[in-house]
């Protein structure tokens, strides 16, 4: 298996949280930080509250030839759940760059997702439907956010399909959602409350 440490997967949030001073887009990278965390973690309905995500967000991925869309609270809840039980919400990311702006956090990595066998074998030939695999994607992600800094959505999709590898795991080998929220606990950090200086008309570049 990759060694691979859930607990850096954010590192590249965290290098541009040392050097970056805009309180507005430190505040992005934080919500975005915590987003993660609590998306691999299992804790996904915390992803929803009122200051994190709006009330509507809307979730595009165009992976592995496939396309999805999915529309309101109800619909993303339902796939980050799925995932959830079936230990499909643990991936990792390595090589990421990120870059934010006053109203979008841009993220490219070479990203690992545990994944069913079953949900695979379908469109690739070669896969065990009872075993887990890590799905190895050269994916872009743009997550775009309101004023408020609130979520509205994220844009997945994969860049360049020769980087796609499939990597059979060992019973083993397959992380649980129940560790991983054990491991990640000490790094989901609360959002500190929004304050209005950090509104795109209230900063320096917008006077």
């Amino acid at each position: 298996m990759l060694n691979m440490d859930i607990t850096k997967t954010n590192v590249a949030v965290d290098r541009a949280l040392a050097s970056i001073e805009n309180p507005r887009h430190r505040y992005l990278l934080e919500a975005y930080n915590r987003h993660r965390y609590l998306e691999m973690a299992g804790r996904f309905e915390e992803i929803f509250e009122p200051e994190m995500t709006v009330g509507n967000p809307v979730y595009r991925f165009d992976l592995l030839g496939q396309k999805l869309r999915l529309e309101g609270v109800d619909q993303v809840q339902a796939v980050y759940r799925a995932w959830t039980e079936t230990d499909q919400c643990v991936f990792y990311a390595e090589d990421e760059e990120v870059a934010v702006s006053d109203h979008m956090v841009i993220s490219r990595a070479i990203t690992y997702q545990q994944t069913l066998g079953a949900e695979l074998a379908q469109g690739f030939p070669g896969i065990d439907p009872e075993a887990m695999y890590l799905v190895r994607t050269a994916s872009m992600m743009l997550w775009p956010y309101d004023d408020r800094c609130r979520l509205i959505g994220e844009d997945v999709w994969e860049y360049e399909t020769s980087e796609r590898e499939f990597i059979k795991l060992a019973p083993e080998e397959v992380l649980t959602a129940q560790r991983a929220g054990e491991l990640l606990a000490p790094l989901i950090k609360p959002l500190r409350p929004f304050d209005d200086s950090m509104l795109p008309a209230a900063l320096p570049h917008h006077a």
